[in-house]
């Protein structure tokens, strides 16, 4: 048994180390540019770090909540302004959600194997790995959904009201994470339902545990309830313009519209992928072939057992409390689906459904973990040749997700576009000027473009203007350069009759970047 253990946590470790080199690992290069709603996550930090003015909410770029812009700004404060600073709030959340994956798996189902091999497949996955290496806020939304469901399961078991506080407390801090989450009270709802049928007299049982649960996590959204209370305006989203719900978007047609959402939102794990080359490789699926069939079969089995269980309890009055794991696994998949489908833009979209991410992984192991129940039943060398196979496969899925990221994906021009690359190779050719040298930045009418020279230069400062702007452009000596983000030809001519002395130069870069420079 101690060594089993040993054998046990060892895997977990590793598992672990791996998930973060994954995430980790050339950082400054992979993705190749800071896309700028990162860097407007960076301006925010920065700019909280300097006034002291930590928000819970930051209004700038459609509103965002504010617990990543913090952590990112605790992340700059102590470690400086640099692009691993500025990724590794979704790094090590990222790692975290593994760890957290292994929990709640644990919890679920009680058995090591089966945890171990969702935690490896989400360390493991392409979704996954791609995400935890952008500065996005939703990379805390799997982490918040993994950590309360786990604590949630422990503390029905070992009913300490510990448990529940914790859990509750997660819970509640997961407003202030990213807009999807708001959806996330429907799953408890849910839960609540199945916990009812499945076990006799829960609420006179529990009834303490749930109003310790409910205070904690009222306790840790009591700031952003608040927020929302007193800017009413930052609780509306985007998402209202872009929802299928708004005749403008469904023009008539909402059943049509809905079903098109819909299955667009479910086909994106096996079929047809995001096409948004930041999110996925387009059009391949977000899951490999091999995590894919195992979600499906996975999934028809959960939902399966769900449906059987729960008549079983309404026709034969039996309580079985698998009901709970099945009821959370399909609420939780389906709830976390409802940001993606309910709007009709850029589908299907892998960000949107972030929240779905940890569930996906561990309905997909149940596969793996059904043959290495099945073997017991057979010999010892069987059961050696079964778990030979299944390690084959799962390190056969890890390596082919790691190599799809890090070579084929990471290499193609479109996702040195999508990212701007152009613009963080700029900033960082004018890192390596004198400080005290003027530079100055000719953008575009895109105001969020100068984020990621902004941030990426914060200690070569540059000064930005917009292509009317031009006059404004008064250098204070003779020893200057001028960068233009995009080929702006009017612009560079009125500025090449001004300053005839500097000479205009196209430098390309890698993956199609190109900026201009005059000097």
């Amino acid at each position: 048994m101690k060594n089993k253990k040993i054998i046990a946590y060892s895997t977990l470790f590793l598992i672990l180390a791996l998930g973060f080199f994954l995430r980790f690992y050339n950082i400054d290069n992979t993705p190749p540019g800071v896309y700028p709603d990162e860097a407007v996550n960076g301006q925010d930090a920065i700019r909280a770090n300097e006034t002291g003015a930590y928000q819970w909410f930051y209004p700038a770029n459609q509103g965002r909540e504010g617990l990543f812009m913090n952590l990112i700004a605790l992340s700059f404060k102590f470690l400086g302004i640099s692009v691993l600073t500025l990724k590794l709030p979704a790094i090590i959340f990222g790692t975290l959600t593994i760890f957290g994956t292994y929990l709640l798996t644990k919890e679920l189902f009680q058995k090591e194997n089966l945890a171990l091999i969702a935690s490896f497949l989400y360390a493991t996955s392409f979704w996954a790995i791609n995400f935890s290496r952008i500065a996005f806020r939703a990379n805390l939304l799997p982490c918040i959904l993994v950590f309360t469901f786990y604590f949630m399961f422990r503390a029905i078991r070992t009913k300490k009201f510990r448990d529940f506080a914790w859990g509750g407390f997660i819970f509640g801090a997961g407003i202030h994470t990213y807009i999807a989450f708001r959806i996330a009270p429907l799953i408890l709802i849910i839960l609540l339902g199945s916990l009812i049928l499945s076990k006799k007299y829960f609420l006179r049982d529990y009834w303490k545990h749930i109003l310790v649960f409910v205070a904690t996590m009222f306790l840790a959204a009591a700031p952003m309830l608040y927020t929302f209370y007193a800017h009413p305006e930052y609780f509306e989203s985007r998402s209202d313009s872009i929802s299928i719900l708004s005749p403008t978007v469904n023009q008539g047609h909402l059943v049509e519209t809905f079903f098109r959402s819909f299955s667009l939102s479910l086909i994106k794990y096996n079929f047809y992928g995001d096409q948004n080359w930041r999110h996925n490789y387009p059009p391949y699926p977000v899951l490999d072939p091999l995590v894919g069939i195992g979600f499906i079969f996975g999934f028809f089995y959960s939902l399966t057992k769900l449906v059987s269980l729960f008549i079983h309890r309404l026709k034969n009055k039996e309580r079985d409390t698998d009901l709970n794991i099945h009821a959370l696994l399909m609420a939780w998949f389906f709830v976390m689906l409802i940001p993606e489908f309910m709007t009709a833009e850029s589908l299907p979209h892998a960000l949107r459904s972030i929240g779905t991410l940890p569930a996906v992984m561990i309905i997909a192991s149940l596969v793996f973990g059904y043959l290495l129940e099945k073997s017991k039943e057979s010999s010892k060398f069987y059961q050696k040749i079964v778990l030979s196979i299944v390690i084959t496969m799962l390190l056969s899925s890890g390596i082919f997700n790691a190599i799809k990221y890090n070579y084929f994906w990471a290499q193609k021009e479109k996702v040195g576009l999508s990212f701007n690359k152009n613009i963080t190779d700029m900033a960082k050719y004018i890192n390596t000027l004198p400080r005290e040298q003027e530079k100055f930045v000719i953008t575009s009418y895109n105001t969020i473009e100068k984020a990621p020279v902004d941030v990426l230069t914060h200690a070569h400062t540059a000064s930005f203007f917009y292509p009317n702007e031009l006059q404004k452009l008064q250098p204070t000596t003779t020893d200057f350069m001028i960068f233009f983000t995009e080929n702006n030809r009017d612009a560079m001519n009125e500025l090449q009759q001004r300053f005839p002395n500097l000479t205009l130069t196209e430098v390309t870069g890698t993956l199609g970047s190109v900026y201009y420079v005059l000097k």
